[in-house]
């Protein structure tokens, strides 16, 4: 088809020829179908277009033939050279025609025909890329027709292009031959596509960048030209020689645009030429041209301006070369003073808008009546006001007027639009600068720490990267030479900014600008930038110095843009903002207020963000910042909280600050922010770091400097922001911790107390977080960092503030709860600061102090270096002697005891220490030439310890109050008897005499001349016990103390101190000293002497609540009675003793227990001891001899308990030599002891309440006493047993008591023995008898046992013992119911079995001798007294206790029945016989026919009777009878009561038939009831008995009653039926078949 395609289409061209409209419309339309299929070859497309140009000429089908054109040039790439041209120009023609649809759609055309013919040279470029291109030609061929070297498509293009110049400039086209005309507009238009679109054509071939040079560059300067000579206002006045030929706005916005395009593309090739057009550009921003031209130049500069990459270009191009223009400053001041023109001159046609400035009084009136009208956002400077239009998108430059192709006149250009286009390029030019430059800084930073991390030994310098340098430069011109004019423009624009988002924009410029200058190390600019925003951020005039003197240096600085010259513009003071906060401005003289506003707020804002994000590179600028945030936190009233952040509070003083609610809601956010860029000052680097550490320290001292002098609030915001630096930078504190707290510990004390309170507050703080910091390495690896961290905490104690050293004692309280177990070094330290207290210091700051030492004592004692024990006892002895506080004197001594308890515990570890520590010490002392100073130096450091605590002890124990020397007392006594083993033998010489006896001496002499005058109540409301309401009382109560205190130590360090010689001295002084107290008329001295008594004798025993003395419990447990026989008589406890042998082994010396032998040597002090306590006991127990006198003196309860308690323990010691003589005199102490009744007014808290069994202390003592006694003679010797009696003889003499007490002297008693009695009666007797019964029972309970025990002994059986125990419990058995307790007679019964179960069979083996014939009659008697008792029982028995009685009357009878009848042959005959009438009185007693009421209740003793009976037939018929008496005895008695049993029966058949329906009277029942159970247990017995042994009457008489049994079964009672029941039932065992009379009669 291609080939033939000429012969297809000729046909139709031949139709086009017609001229026919419908025949031209269709064969167009089959040429476009042919061309779109693709087969028309290059001739017939020539064909075509010549067709067309000939429609053309006759101005046919128009549209048709450029669409035809059109469709030819696109579908395919045939059509080249002439052709080509041919068709472009045909589109060019059809441009110019009269038709306007034509001429747009030609238009049109044309625009797409130059870009297909540039697309195909792109296209042709991209098939041959990669083949070698041959050798350029040489440039500058002036032929330029055909230039050889380019390919087809190529060459099309250039002509193209070259012509379109040549039309531009108004030359002949040279290739698009037959073109009639051209505007200049349209060529710029298609110039400018071409550019934009195909940059890359131009780039890569040199022909073309030759025509870029030679050709467009002189059109454009050529064109521009009427621009530059222009001056508005001018015209074609007679002074200019000729008419200026005026700027056509449709050339010279094109023109600008391809600029744009040209510089954007091509600045690469075109360096001189941009150099011209940048500065064009410049002058058309001159204030002397046309509006519109400045407009769109402004458009021109902004899309230069979102370049960052160029502006660098020009900044490297231009202002970085010597003799080159400074092209990029030129730009920046050109945009700076264009919109400084704006406000300066007034704008065409808005002359009614300019007001003097110097109209002073107008102006902020008039502004401020207008400021609540303006909505719209705009700029307002001296009274100029120009609104703000949204003029693009950030960072893209959107422009209006270069895109008004369509407009010939220039339009008008609205007000502030040239303001808003500049203003969106500065803020985009700052955005792009900054960016760029961050960004490659940060890239080279990242790639400097890899290369760091490739290799880890850098050299110091970090290694810059090559390109570095130079790079560097580039950055710091570009920013030397923009600051300048950027700042001017922006500070104005700050100033006359009305709208928020504006300002914020503004201020986001300044805030990068500043970070940037500090990234690059430009210090002036960074302080120009930041002193713009400080100043903003301030009411206008306010007046700071530090910002006024960098503004002057910078104000001076006039720069000129080509000539002019351009002055920096203050802030104006007009406000045309809205207010929202007044305060009161920081200075030292109070003035009126100052106010805050919107903007001032957003300025402060910025500020912090500034220092928040870019803090690193502030440096010295930090006072700046600093110094501006301080005024304004204190305008708006914000006041430090914890941890140094700052909160809205009020002012203290003054007009106060008033806030707007706009404002309250933002200062939250403020205040949040403001901690937020101080947390960040974590991640400064070290000098940064000091920067912003120095600057608050001098911001802090001028804050000082106004605070002198007066009483006004001070600015605490310096100091409340060091404590949160330091709190945040903990990780180094070391590098800023001596600057920081050598500047706060100044603030403490200061005057004005506001002021050092925060100080204060801040050096706890930081201290405290300081310890609790985990630090690498931690702290207790690091004590230098330790102790520098506490060394502020000492230097506090300096001040003498009351309040800062309450704060100091605070803190100490919370570093020890916190890091208490980790202060090592520090301690001492520490130590230091509890201690550093005086009496004048009042009360809350020692008891502060007090709690931080009770939590060391408690807490920390391990944990500290014993070096510093000594300190910690030195501070507690301290507190202990202040008299500010009671309390804490009292709670410190018990400090003191914690202390000790301590030493004893870690004796061991704190010796070693100590020794190394010693010897450290020496050679230090040895090596200066100097003895060793250390109070008590010779003792062993460990044993100095102790005797420093003693030492303190010491002066409490005298100290003037009561209380402290009662608790300083009893511990030091404590502790030396708790601890004592732990010194070394030759250290208790010291503590007997330098610390005991002396204190003794001081005790004593005080007590003696102390005052008898009553003290009246002590201050305040506290009442005195009338125990204590005299010096003398009190003293004495020290005394008795100090006494004890002494005689414990006596007693625990016995063997100690015998070694020290001189002891048997000591020993009597101190007996004698018991003996005259113990008989004082004190009851207090004289009880207490006896404590001290049985401290010598090593006897505790566990504190009463009655005794008052040694409330303090002790460390050593009590040694109890028993105790004493295991460990030796002076053992010290275990626990303490093995720690002393450890301690005694270390310093060579053997423990301190007796040798074999020492005992003995003991005798002496033991009997002078018993000699004493004889004394005392007759002295005291020996009754009144006169009558009833008032004035009588007994001994009190706990006094003769106490003595009695005394006497075991001596007894173990003179065991030995004890003899019978001292024996009696012992009964006569202790029954002395019994009998002393107790004064009335105490005996409610002595005597048990009445019901219950108990006895008294003493009276058990005394039973211990005899206890003790009897155990030893129960392991002692032969000789001792004969002791065994007479203490029976004792204890049968308290039995005694339950009946019939004792009687002191003459002295009249009310007695409350007996039980029933529960109330006492009020009898006016002023003593009390005490209830003896427990005690007699106690006694009987004790003889019993000790019966037990030595029943067999020769000594008990010869001197009738048994004899006399039965004798004397015949009293209470015979008494029974009588007995004052009715407890008594039955323990008395028990007590009888008991004794007689154990006695009889001994009785029953000496029967021969002959020694018990006394005791059978006597125990018949208390039989018989007991069984068939006088005494009747009370009314009140219950039938159940009445039961339990006679069950105890059943056990006599089957004791009776089984330890005496069966051994009758071994027992007198008339004791036997005896027995048996009782035993038949007990079963017959229930017969008697008499129905007395009295009897009834014997009656019901049916058990008793029952036993009784059952034992009688037993014994009956047993085959042991040894006597044919006894036997009858029994048979007798057994057929009287078969008799008797026969006419009760009978009798009551009778009653019963004649009674009817009436029942029986109950006795009677009761009565025929027994007799039918005796007579079944009748018949028991004889089943079980052997027959041989029954008599014959026996069984007649049992037989004969079987009649009388049947004729009771008519009987209605049931009672008596099941009982009659029970009776008939055995007789079927007599049942048999009748045997042989034979039988019979042998029988």
């Amino acid at each position: 088809m291609p080939e033939n395609s000429s012969e297809v289409v000729q046909p139709f061209l031949m139709g086009c020829g017609t001229k026919e409209p419908k025949i031209t419309q269709l064969c167009l339309a089959a040429i476009q179908r042919l061309m779109s299929h693709e087969v028309v070859s290059e001739a017939a497309a020539g064909n075509i277009i010549n067709m067309l140009w000939q429609l053309m000429e006759n101005g046919l089908e128009e549209l048709k033939l450029l669409q035809t054109v059109l469709v030819l040039l696109t579908t395919n790439t045939i059509v080249h050279d002439e052709v080509l041209s041919k068709a472009i120009v045909l589109c060019f023609r059809l441009h110019f025609t009269k038709d306007n649809i034509t001429n747009n759609t030609a238009a049109a055309t044309v625009r797409q025909v130059v870009t297909v013919v540039f697309e195909r040279m792109v296209a042709e470029d991209e098939k041959f890329k990669g083949l070698t291109e041959e050798p350029p030609a040489v440039q500058g061929n002036s032929n330029r027709r055909s230039v050889s070297t380019l390919r087809p498509s190529a060459k099309d293009a250039y002509m193209l292009f070259q012509d379109l110049c040549q039309l531009v400039n108004a030359d002949a086209p040279y290739w698009l031959v037959g073109m009639t005309e051209m505007t200049r507009t349209f060529g710029l238009e298609l110039l400018e596509s071409v550019l934009n679109d195909f940059p890359e054509v131009f780039l890569q071939h040199q022909e073309f960048s030759f025509l870029l040079k030679e050709r467009v560059c002189p059109l454009v300067i050529k064109l521009f030209s009427p621009n530059i000579k222009f001056r508005q206002g001018c015209g074609s006045s007679a002074s200019s020689p000729a008419p200026v030929e005026k700027p056509y706005f449709p050339i010279c916005m094109r023109l600008l645009r391809v600029v744009s395009v040209l510089i954007k593309h091509f600045y690469s090739l075109l360096v001189t030429e941009c150099e011209i057009f940048l500065s064009l550009l410049v002058k058309f921003l001159d204030g002397e041209k046309p509006q519109w031209l400045r407009a769109v130049a402004v458009e021109s500069v902004h899309r230069l301006c979102v370049q960052p990459h160029l502006l660098r270009s020009f900044c490297q191009s231009y202002d970085m070369k010597q003799h080159s223009t400074k092209v990029f400053r030129d730009i920046v001041n050109a945009l700076g003073s264009f919109i400084q023109s704006l406000f300066i001159l007034p704008s065409a046609g808005n002359t009614s808008s300019t007001s003097t400035p110097g109209s002073a009084q107008g102006g902020p009136g008039a502004a401020g009546a207008g400021g609540g009208l303006i909505t719209q956002a705009a700029f307002e400077y001296r009274g100029t006001w120009i609104p703000l239009m949204n003029v693009s998108v950030q960072g893209s430059a959107k422009a209006t007027y270069l895109e008004m192709l369509d407009k010939v006149e220039p339009p008008s250009i609205p007000e502030g639009y040239a303001m808003s286009v500049a203003f969106s390029a500065l803020l985009d030019l700052v955005r792009g600068i900054t960016s760029l430059i961050e960004r490659e800084l940060s890239k080279q930073e990242q790639e400097a720490a890899m290369r760091e991390e490739a290799e880890p030994v850098s050299p110091p310098q970090r290694a810059r990267c090559p390109q570095d340098p130079m790079a560097h430069e580039v950055w710091e011109e570009m920013v030397n030479a923009c600051w300048c004019g950027l700042l001017a423009a922006l500070s104005l624009l700050l100033d006359a900014s009305t709208d928020e988002a504006a300002t914020e924009n503004i201020l986001k410029a300044e805030l990068s600008m500043a970070s940037l200058c500090g990234r690059l190390g430009l210090v002036t600019p960074r302080d120009a930038f930041i002193t713009a925003i400080c100043k903003a951020s301030l009411p206008p005039h306010y007046a700071l110095t530090i910002l006024s003197s960098n503004t002057a240096n910078l104000s001076n600085k006039v720069y000129s843009i080509q000539g002019q010259s351009v002055q920096m513009v203050s802030p104006s003071s007009e406000s045309h903002q809205q207010v929202v906060a007044v305060g009161q401005p920081l200075t030292a003289q109070p003035q009126g207020t100052v106010m805050l506003t919107a903007k001032n707020i957003q300025c402060m804002r910025t500020l912090l963000n500034l220092a928040h994000c870019h803090g690193g590179y502030l440096g010295t600028s930090w006072q700046l910042v600093l110094a501006t945030l301080q005024h304004l936190v204190w305008i708006l009233g914000l006041k430090p909280s914890v941890g140094g952040v700052l909160k809205p509070g009020r002012a203290v003083e003054g007009p106060s600050t008033v806030l707007t609610t706009a404002v309250m809601t933002d200062l939250p956010v403020i205040s949040n922010i403001l901690s937020r860029l101080f947390e960040s000052s974590q991640y400064l680097d070290d000098v940064s770091l000091h920067h912003l550490i120095n600057a608050l320290c001098s911001l802090s001292m001028e804050a000082m400097e106004m605070a002198y002098g007066n009483n006004k609030e001070p600015s605490l915001f310096a100091v409340a922001k060091l404590l949160e630096t330091g709190l945040v930078n903990m990780d180094r504190i070391e590098i800023l911790w001596r600057p920081l707290t050598a500047h706060l510990l100044e603030v403490c004390q200061h005057p004005n107390a506001r002021m050092r309170e925060w100080g204060a507050e801040a050096i706890t703080s930081l201290i405290k977080a300081g310890l609790s910091f985990k630090h690498d390495p931690p702290l207790s690896q690091n004590q230098r960092l330790q102790l520098l961290l506490l060394n502020p905490l000492k230097e506090l104690s300096n001040v003498l503030h009351a309040d800062i050293r309450q704060k100091q004692l605070e803190c100490v309280l919370q570093i020890l709860q916190n890091q208490g177990d980790t202060l090592g070094p520090g301690w001492p330290l520490v130590l230091g600061v509890i201690g550093a207290i005086r009496n004048d210091q009042g009360e809350s700051l020692i008891r502060t102090a007090f709690q931080c030492l009770q939590l060391v004592v408690t807490d920390f004692l391990p944990t500290m270096p014993c070096m510093c024990l000594q300190i910690v006892v030195d501070v507690a002895g301290s507190f202990g002697l202040q008299n500010q506080e009671l309390n804490i004197s009292l709670t410190s001594i018990g400090l003191l005891w914690n202390i000790s308890d301590y030493f004893f515990q870690r004796g061991e570890a704190i010796t070693e220490e100590l020794e190394r520590e010693e010897a450290v010490l020496l050679r230090q002392a040895q090596d200066k030439g100097e003895p060793l100073h250390r109070p008590f130096h010779p003792a062993p450091p460990f044993d100095c310890l102790w005797l420093c605590l003693y030492a303190k002890l010491g002066e409490l124990c005298v100290d003037p109050r009561p209380a402290v020397r009662k608790s300083a007392g009893q511990t030091m006594f404590s502790t030396i008897a708790a601890h004592g083993t732990l010194l070394q033998p030759p250290t208790w010489n010291i503590v007997v005499w330098k610390v005991l006896f002396h204190l003794l001496d001081c005790v004593r002499k005080s007590s003696t001349t102390a005052d008898k005058e009553k003290i009246e109540s002590g201050g305040g409301n506290i009442l005195i016990h009338h125990s204590r309401d005299t010096a003398e009382k009190q003293w004495a109560e020290t005394w008795v103390l100090t006494l004890a205190g002494v005689a414990r130590i006596f007693n625990t360090r016995r063997y100690l101190l015998q070694q020290l010689g001189d002891f048997f001295k000591a020993w009597e002084v101190l007996l004698d000293h018991i003996q005259s107290a113990a008989l004082s008329k004190n009851n207090e001295v004289s009880l207490a002497a006896l404590k001290s008594f049985q401290e010598i004798l090593q006897l505790v025993t566990p504190i009463k609540d009655t005794d008052k003395l040694d409330a303090l419990a002790m460390d050593v447990p009590p040694v109890l009675m028993e105790s004493l026989q295991v460990s030796g008589p002076g053992r010290p406890l275990v626990r303490s003793d093995s720690l002393a042998e450890r301690l005694a082994q270390r310093y060579g010396a053997q423990p301190s227990l007796p040798p074999p032998g020492e005992e003995l040597d003991d005798s002496a002090l033991w009997w002078s001891a018993w000699n004493t306590w004889y004394r005392i006991g007759t002295e005291c127990t020996r009754p009144p001899s006169g009558g009833t006198d008032k004035l009588v003196f007994v001994p009190s309860q706990p006094f003769l308990t106490a003595l009695i308690q005394i006497f075991p323990a001596l007894y173990q010691h003179i065991a030995g030599g004890f003899s019978m003589e001292d024996l009696k005199k012992l009964g006569v102490i202790l029954h002395g002891a019994v009998s002393v009744p107790i004064s009335s007014d105490s005996s409610p808290f002595i005597l048990p309440s009445y019901t219950e069994a108990v006895l008294t202390s003493l009276q058990e003592a005394v039973l211990t006493a005899l206890d003790v006694l009897q155990k030893a003679i129960c392991v002692g010797s032969e000789n001792l047993q004969v002791m065994y009696p007479a203490i029976f003889e004792q204890l049968l003499l308290f039995v005694e008591f339950s009946c019939k007490p004792p009687q002191y002297g003459k002295m009249e008693t009310k007695h409350v023995a007996n039980a029933k009695y529960n109330q006492v009666s009020l009898c006016p007797a002023e003593w009390v008898a005490l209830n003896y019964v427990p005690f007699a029972e106690q006694s009987l309970e004790v003889v019993v046992d000790l019966y037990h025990k030595t029943a067999c002994h020769k000594a008990v059986i010869n001197e009738k013992v048994l004899q006399n125990i039965i004798k004397t419990l015949r009293i209470p058995l015979g008494l029974k119911y009588a007995c004052p307790a009715e407890s008594t007679w039955k323990l008395a019964v028990s007590s009888l079995l008991k004794v007689l179960s154990i006695g009889l069979p001994v009785a029953r083996q000496q029967a021969s001798s002959g020694k018990f014939d006394t005791m059978w009659p006597e125990l018949a008697n208390a039989f018989e007294d007991f069984l068939f008792t006088k005494s009747t029982p009370p009314d009140n028995l219950s039938i159940q206790e009445f039961q339990r009685n006679e069950a105890v009357d059943v056990q006599v009878v089957q004791l009776i029945s089984t330890e005496i009848l069966p051994f009758a042959n071994f027992i007198p005959k008339e004791f036997v016989g005896r027995i048996m009438s009782m035993l038949n009185k007990g079963s017959i007693h229930s017969q008697s026919s008499s129905f007395t009421e009295a009897e009834m209740d014997i009656r019901m003793r049916e058990e008793f009777s029952k036993v009784c009976f059952e034992t009688l037939l037993q014994f009956s018929f047993s085959n042991k009878v040894s006597t044919p008496q006894e036997g009858y005895i029994s048979r007798m008695a057994l057929s009287v009561l078969l008799q008797r049993a026969q006419d009760v029966l009978r009798r009551y058949v009778e009653d019963q038939r004649l009674s009817g329906r009436c029942p029986l009277p109950r006795q009677q029942v009761t009565e025929i009831i027994f007799v039918l159970k005796a007579i079944s247990t009748l018949m028991d017995s004889l089943k079980k008995t052997q027959p041989e042994n029954v008599d014959g009457n026996v069984w007649v008489q049992v037989i004969a009653l079987y009649p009388t049994l049947v004729e009771c079964i008519t009987c209605s009672s049931p009672e008596v039926s099941s009982a009659l029941k029970d009776a008939l039932g055995p007789f079927k065992d007599f049942m048999q078949p009748p045997v042989s009379k034979v039988q019979n009669g042998e029988s």
